[in-house]
């Protein structure tokens, strides 16, 4: 193929330390020690290609790996792929990958690897590369270090859909040919990165050892990671400030255990490290139940539920109140939108118009909640809503179940209202439009479209705004459409999340990217 100048295009790459700022070499010999880590519920597969639950996330992110990582203020820095070309027009990437790595079971990670996971695989099981890699009209793997996507239109965020949750590399030659889902290999899976899988006990503890053959010299620093699956969140806590676990995050605690934790000598703070997700909080809505699929009911669930209230009262601060479908933290996010207001009065006014009168007993709907597995704060918000909608005469039946079967219900859209996370990604091209765009309904699927929302207007507003490159156009853009998720109530924003880590003040060098504790522990070591 013919390359493009250099002169001509944008460069990205920088030479960033592999080790840590270490002396070259000096960790492989002194690595040691084991790191333990809170682990909130049992994950459904620690492949992350075939799931993005927070559970995988966690011990997947330590096993596999993507082409970039992000750092604290969201600058792509070298992973996989050691140096990166961006043509001008936005419509040619190229990427020279890293030459010295293996996969666990020491094959060689090449190109090809690279073509197969983001033109084959991640399509059919990973609902966000699904739309970023539906952007690209070529996978080329021009030699064995190189690799080439040329676009079919400009797609503005690209480089951020090689993070390891968007786009984990997988083995083609483990996952060529083979239903992805019942591939044997996902129960002791293979990847690039610094820890290797060891041992699945359920219920106890998922055992993860050092990669011996990792590919930057003299990491990781620690021998192995142990998660230990602790479903209650007081005995996660008792865990951590007992120091029989080392890492712990505000996902795994009780929030209104965080001032006592703040207050432990023992323990280190972190508040950095989730600068690329953007949480999101929300009730997702099965648009296929009725009244859920009038927006009007949907408002009535928006204005029975005090955001303020939930976000200091019931996440004790570590969260603050969402507005509008795009996180404050990710970028064009309409600040104009101030969110549906707490009002009564509104809600039962909406109702009325809807012809919803109360039956006997006060009743006008029945609905179920799908539980979230998450705990803490999600029991008690579930029964907040329940508490406030029985006001209004509907009535709610909370279903509990466990992390798998709550992601196979939810994916099956099997489910009236649940509560659920997604994750931003700083661009609402990267983990915005998935939710809501038409073309992403898809069963089976979780972190899909899974409500069964449809707009054709919407869909077309994505699909500009991701094809301009002209900041001020895509802002434009964005702002129509906020405004029309925001009328149409396609799920329930609620809460934009805060993560905070707490560490054993041992632990050093922990969080070093903005996927904190999703990302790799490459660097961490133990005083």
């Amino acid at each position: 193929m013919k390359y493009l100048s250099r002169r001509d295009l944008l460069v990205g790459a920088g030479a960033v330390a592999l080790n840590g700022g270490a002396p070259i070499g000096a960790w492989a010999q002194q690595a040691k020690g084991r790191l333990t880590v809170a682990c909130s519920g049992e994950p459904a597969t620690l492949v992350l290609a075939l799931s993005t639950q927070g559970p995988t996330q966690l011990i997947g992110g330590k096993i596999f790996q993507g082409l970039l990582s992000f750092g604290f203020d969201l600058s792509p820095q070298p992973s996989l792929a050691k140096s990166w070309i961006v043509s001008p027009d936005g419509m040619t990437y190229e990427f020279k990958l890293q030459e010295n790595v293996t996969w666990h079971d020491g094959r060689p990670f090449t190109s090809e690897d690279v073509v197969f996971t983001t033109r084959d695989m991640l399509p059919q099981t990973h609902t966000r590369a699904r739309n970023n890699f539906a952007n690209v009209a070529e996978f080329i793997a021009s030699d064995p270090h190189t690799v080439i996507f040329k676009m079919k239109q400009p797609f503005a965020p690209f480089l951020g859909a090689f993070q390891v949750g968007s786009a984990p590399m997988m083995p083609k030659h483990i996952y060529a040919g083979s239903d992805y889902k019942t591939n044997p290999a996902n129960a002791t899976p293979i990847g690039t990165g610094p820890f290797k899988f060891n041992e699945w006990r359920r219920g106890n503890h998922i055992h993860l050892v050092r990669n011996e053959n990792y590919w930057k010299q003299g990491l990781p620093r620690i021998q192995d990671i142990y998660f230990r699956i602790i479903p209650d969140a007081a005995g996660r806590t008792m865990a951590i400030e007992a120091g029989e676990l080392d890492v712990a995050t505000s996902d795994d605690i009780e929030l209104f255990d965080v001032p006592r934790l703040n207050t432990n000598p023992s323990l280190v703070r972190v508040d950095k490290g989730d600068e690329i997700f953007g949480e999101m909080g929300w009730i997702e809505m099965n648009h296929r139940v009725k009244p859920l699929d009038d927006k009007r009911f949907r408002q009535v669930i928006m204005h029975a539920l005090d955001r303020d209230f939930i976000a200091s009262r019931i996440w004790f601060g570590v969260a603050k109140k969402a507005s509008g479908p795009f996180s404050s933290a990710t970028k064009y996010c309409d600040a104009s939108i101030q969110g549906y207001p707490y009002d009564m009065a509104r809600a039962r006014k909406l109702l009325a118009d809807m012809g919803l009168d109360p039956k006997s007993g006060g009743q006008r709907a029945s609905l179920r909640l799908l539980q979230s597995p998450y705990g803490g704060p999600w029991n008690r918000l579930a029964e907040y809503m329940k508490q406030q909608l029985a006001e209004l005469g509907v009535s709610l039946t909370i279903e509990s179940t466990d992390m798998g079967a709550f992601a196979q219900r939810v994916a099956n859209w099997d489910y009236d209202l649940t509560f659920n996370r997604l994750l931003q990604f700083g661009d609402p091209a990267l983990g915005v439009a998935r939710s809501y765009i038409s073309s992403n309904i898809q069963k089976g699927v979780m972190f899909s479209n899974t409500m069964g929302y449809s707009n054709p207007k919407v869909d077309e507003l994505f699909a500009q705004a991701q094809q301009t490159i002209d900041e001020g156009e895509r802002m434009r853009l964005y702002k129509e459409v906020q405004a029309i998720l925001f009328e149409d109530v396609p799920v329930g924003w609620l809460v934009e999340g805060r993560r905070v880590t707490f560490h054993n003040k041992r632990v050093r060098d922990l969080i070093t990217t903005s996927s904190g504790t999703y990302d790799s522990f490459e660097s961490a070591w133990i005083s």
